[in-house]
């Protein structure tokens, strides 16, 4: 469903992207790993058009994402982001949150906006906070209200962009949890993230980034498991035994 060819991707003279070759099928989900400032993220947001690339072509079904073109608009109601910090409306609640995209970009009437808004906020466990500010919600319940705003737009895929790193430990289950479901129903997924067993348990496949460039990938039980690459068996070697 997604292609990336040779995609490259600059800041001026600094080469964030050196030319990554990756496929994610539909319905799979392809976690992004790797240490910080390897691109990762900066792949994530070239999908969604918040990125420019400057060489290749990333397809989402054939249809080439270019950031320029008023295309985007479209591209982003078929490929939803989950962000690192939530980003909700801090001046709306859970419910308006989730309703606001369905009723101000598909033009969906606000009746059946808010009904699909409050199955999808029940759907994430959050069915006694809806009518709760951000102000009010852990920061796990915030990120949940994401994920419901994400499936909100009806997408093809989801873009997770390290969705439990600015959560405490104990709320970190209960994104994952969520995460997990939507794998389940065959939810397309390309997630960025440091939970590697999570990766193992869930994704179909694992790319591990360094330097802008894939070093390794593969199914994700035999890159996590039974590393090749010496750069890859290092990383792994220091999150799972932090010194």
């Amino acid at each position: 469903m997604i292609s990336f060819n040779n995609v490259h991707k600059a800041y001026g003279d600094h080469e964030v992207l050196k030319g990554i070759n990756a496929e994610v099928g539909k319905g799979q989900v392809v976690c992004l790993i790797g240490p910080s400032g390897s691109g990762k993220s900066t792949l994530l947001r070239c999908v969604n058009g918040l990125e420019e690339y400057q060489k290749g072509d990333i397809l989402i079904d054939n249809d080439r994402v270019n950031a320029e073109a008023k295309s985007i608009h479209a591209l982003r109601t078929r490929v939803s982001m989950v962000f690192q910090r939530f980003n909700l409306f801090p001046h709306m609640t859970a419910l308006e949150n989730v309703m606001e995209g369905p009723v101000h970009v598909l033009k969906e009437s606000k009746a059946d906006a808010r009904k699909h808004a409050e199955e999808l906020l029940t759907r994430v466990g959050l069915s006694e906070k809806m009518d709760f500010y951000p102000s009010a919600l852990s920061g796990g319940q915030q990120q949940r209200v994401a994920i419901a705003r994400a499936l909100a737009m009806k997408p093809e895929a989801i873009l997770f962009d390290e969705p439990t790193s600015a959560l405490d430990p104990e709320m970190v289950g209960e994104v994952l949890q969520v995460m997990r479901s939507l794998a389940e129903e065959h939810m397309t997924m390309i997630v960025v993230t440091h939970e590697i067993q999570f990766a193992r348990e869930v994704a179909d496949s694992v790319l591990f980034l360094d330097g802008g460039k894939i070093v390794e990938q593969g199914q994700a039980r035999e890159v996590l498991t039974n590393p090749q690459h010496e750069r890859t068996q290092d990383f792994l070697r220091r999150v799972t035994h932090p010194v």
